[in-house]
């Protein structure tokens, strides 16, 4: 794969990036930093060794960029406020980033070392855990690409969400360690460190002038300290920053307190502080959770706002323009507490007048929704809020009277949309909702997909759409096509380029459809099938490894791969695929196209019938993987802990990609992206992006199944039976029962009832009403996958029309509607 490569002086140890530049700088960080010599080094020193020696060749437009950020003059700055980054390794994609991939693996070689391997062995970083973080990353990676000034703050966790470990077929979560052998990536810049406050309490102090102004007595004072990762575009000429906080203790230990003989008290402060940035999302179902989680929220908002103020007075502006400095864009609503906290630090620290500082305020912020569930808008107890941030409750207290003022007296026809659109939810218990704190304090609202902003509008925040209908627009969803293709799909990229050139790297939308011109082509598409056949060997190999599962490499590879919910629909899934193996046990010689069926995500740890899917996949996959009835055609599994890693697997093996989620509950999704620009045919609902991906490719281009948003409406309005639909499918009946008794519990009749009760008394996903779509869908899909020629054509395309979806189209559209800054 041709690509941009990395200019440098030839024989400056710190930037050669020849073949004999690369093998010098790797011996000398092996011997130099991690200590050992060539004979006697580990696969963890020889990963460190060659991830500084990469480092080394991008620090050079880091500085750059760190330099061009803090002189930016006129030119605005882009901070992307998220909770989640989830980046992947590193190493792999930097090597592309910069072109050196070759050289590095011709200089490895020299050294008797294997690249593939060292690249394998580095640990997932744990700094997200879903599409929410990985779109976050791939955002990233197309502002530095596109040259626009960005820092993208967040937080460093010391301890992922968790490992994921298939355990008698249940989920278990351990600690994912990822930290335990350091981070080459990154650096910790002096300087960096900012004090947060915690709990305490306020009140009222005259000063000198008479002004009287409010205090802030916290109950604990924390420092937040930077870590920053490089962030290189492609061809390495720019590079961003990836900011991240972690706390730690004003006063690691108290030597008096120690002294006296109070050992564990002496360190209290430094174990308090160090769990605040512990640990990625943990539970907040007590009261503790829940007390560390808005504390993890605010300690990174507060940091990093902080931040950009020291970068702005540098630059010797005032504070007034604090938004032509910085555009703020908040990904959902875990960092929306900035709006409290850029007012309180305008107001309190800096003394500017409360008019001045929200005018600042509100032309700074932008505010992406990315979810349609009610019970995903977070919310916070007032008593809990007033605990942690009791200076900020009464910021809140202040906007709100101040907008509901405003709003009463321009709608006095509707006396209950002061009710609807208040900063708190005056049902008992009252909570904040930081929706409405990030829409209120946003000059720009938008959603990740055209249905989702048409809902958004509609459903989730009516009333706010109605009043400011200029606030809202949309930006679909992209992703990356370095890391999602070129890097995770070598082959099927060099397929790609070898007829359309490697522009389409950094000019995706545009150079993509060009593809189109070869897609009945017979010697392209045999390549294509080739590229494909090769990925799915290469997946094989690896379940056949860890899972000690052989899979058939020929036959259809049909895949969903995704966070566990009700939602989207993985029992659905299952239950096709009970339903397919009862037709080969009735008929084992019935005509048949092989599938592997293969699943994979995570499930949170509270959340116990997502949890439930989990172990029904895997008992199922027991019972038929052992069944020689079956005889290998039909084949399922379950792979463990799903990540970026598994995904650059994952996504170019698959034939068939399964995005099945209750139309009107998806935002958008990008995992159906992935596995479309990766070749795979949808499978799907006219959820999310899949609406505007299927008019991208063509409806004869994607299998298109079950209710749409408003039928789901419509059969939920008028009284929706779950009964009803097993009376009409004897099929879908036949599986449940066989849940139900037993069959896939090793007998024991109990174990997925609670499972079974929800499907029969709820339903509330329509799981059943869309089985028998979903079914005869699945039917046409085995049969176009026969005709090789013809399911060929309709992957080239997918590929071809899927330019859109790039995560740079997104960002130009952020820069263009939102941000109103240049492109390089």
């Amino acid at each position: 794969m041709a690509a941009k490569r990395c200019t440098a002086a030839p024989n400056d140890p710190r930037t050669d990036c020849s073949r004999e530049g690369l093998r010098r700088a790797v011996l000398d960080n092996l011997f130099y930093v991690t200590g050992h010599a060539q004979e006697n080094a580990s696969p963890q020193d020889w990963y460190t060794a060659v991830a500084l020696t990469v480092r080394d060749r991008m620090l050079k437009a880091w500085v750059e960029g760190v330099e061009r950020i803090a002189a930016a003059g006129d030119v605005r700055c882009v901070a992307y406020l998220s909770a989640e980054f989830l980046i992947g390794p590193q190493l792999g994609a930097n090597l592309l980033t910069l072109g050196i991939a070759e050289p590095m693996r011709q200089a490895m070689a020299d050294l008797g070392q294997d690249l593939d391997a060292i690249v394998f062995h580095e640990p997932e970083p744990g700094l997200g855990n879903g599409g929410l973080g990985r779109l976050a990353a791939c955002f990233m990676d197309s502002l530095a690409t596109l040259g626009v000034p960005a820092i993208g703050y967040g937080i460093r966790y010391e301890f992922g969400m968790f490992r994921q470990e298939i355990e008698d077929g249940a989920q278990v979560e351990l600690a994912d360690r990822w930290l335990r052998h350091g981070f080459p990536w990154e650096l910790a810049p002096a300087g960096h460190q900012y004090e947060v406050r915690l709990g305490g309490k306020t009140h009222m102090e005259t000063e000198a002038d008479g002004t009287l102004r409010v205090q802030w007595t916290p109950a604990k004072t924390v420092t937040a300290c930077a870590h920053d990762i490089p962030v290189a575009g492609h061809g390495g000429t720019h590079c961003n920053i990836l900011r991240l906080w972690r706390a730690e203790a004003v006063d690691a230990f108290d030597f008096r307190t120690f002294n006296a003989g109070e050992y564990f008290s002496s360190v209290h402060d430094k174990i308090f502080s160090e769990t605040i940035t512990k640990v990625l999302y943990p539970n907040d179902d007590p009261y503790q959770g829940k007390q560390l989680r808005l504390g993890q929220q605010y300690l990174f908002v507060s940091a990093s706002l902080q931040d950009m103020l020291h970068i702005h007075r540098s630059l010797g502006k005032p504070l007034e323009s604090f938004h032509e400095t910085f555009a703020v864009q908040l990904n959902d609503t875990h960092p929306a507490v900035a709006v409290a906290e850029l007012m309180r630090l305008l107001v309190d620290v800096h003394h500017l007048d409360w008019d001045t500082a929200w005018a600042v305020t509100t032309k700074t912020f932008a505010y992406t929704n990315h979810t349609l569930l009610p019970e995903a808008l977070e919310k916070w107890p007032l008593p809990l809020f007033a605990e942690v941030l009791p200076r900020h409750l009464e910021i809140v207290y202040e906007i709100n009277r101040r907008f509901l003022e405003t709003i009463q007296a321009a709608h006095p026809e509707d006396p209950d949309l002061v009710r609807r659109l208040s900063l708190i939810d005056e049902n008992s218990p009252r909570y904040v909702r930081m929706a409405h704190l990030a829409t209120v304090g946003s000059k720009a609202v938008n959603g990740v997909a055209a249905l989702h902003s048409e809902l958004l509008r509609r459903d989730v925040l009516r009333d706010f759409a109605t009043i400011f209908p200029e606030k809202f627009t949309n930006v679909t969803n992209g992703v990356t096509p370095r890391r999602w293709l070129a890097l995770c799909n070598p082959d099927l990229a060099a397929c790609i380029s070898s007829r359309i050139g490697t522009r389409w790297l950094d000019h995706f939308e545009e150079e993509i459809m060009r593809l189109e011109a070869y897609a009945a082509d017979p010697e392209f598409q045999a390549q294509w099938r080739a590229a494909k056949h090769t990925n799915k060997q290469r997946l094989a190999r690896l379940v056949q490894q860890y899972m000690h599962l052989e899979l058939d490499p020929t036959a259809m590879f049909d895949v969903q791969v995704k966070r566990i919910h009700e939602y989207k629909r993985q029992h659905l899934n299952i239950l096709r695929v009970i339903a397919l193996y009862n037709q080969l046990r009735r008929n084992p010689g019935m005509a048949f196209v092989p599938r592997v069926v293969l699943f994979g995500g995570k499930a949170a740890p509270a959340y116990y019938l997502a949890k439930q899917i989990i172990l029904l996949i895997n008992r199922v996959a027991e019972v038929i993987n052992a069944d020689p009835v079956v005889d290998s055609r039909l084949r399922v599994a379950f792979i463990p802990n799903f990540n970026v890693r598994s995904g650059q697997y994952i996504y170019p093996a698959a034939d068939l990609s399964q995005q099945i989620s209750l139309a009107g509950k998806e935002a958008s999704g990008t995992g159906n992206m992935k596995f479309g620009i990766n070749g795979a045919v949808t499978i799907g609902t006219l959820d999310g992006a899949n609406v505007e991906m299927r008019d991208c490719v063509g409806e004869e281009n994607f299998f298109l199944f079950g209710l749409t948003t408003q039928q789901v409406q419509a059969v939920q309005g008028a009284g929706y039976s779950p009964a009803a639909q097993l009376e009409a499918n004897p099929e879908l009946a036949e599986a449940l029962d066989q849940i139900a008794s037993g069959m896939f519990s090793r007998g024991d009749a109990s174990l997925f009832r609670p499972l079974v009760d929800n499907l029969l008394h709820r339903d509330e996903y329509l799981v059943l009403a869309d089985f028998a779509s979903y079914m005869a869908c699945q039917d046409r899909a085995a049969t176009a996958y026969t005709d090789a020629d013809a399911w060929t054509r309709m992957s080239i395309l997918n590929v071809a029309r899927l330019g859109m979806f790039s995560s740079d189209r997104s960002i130009r559209e952020y820069c263009r509607n939102i941000w109103k800054v240049p492109v390089a």
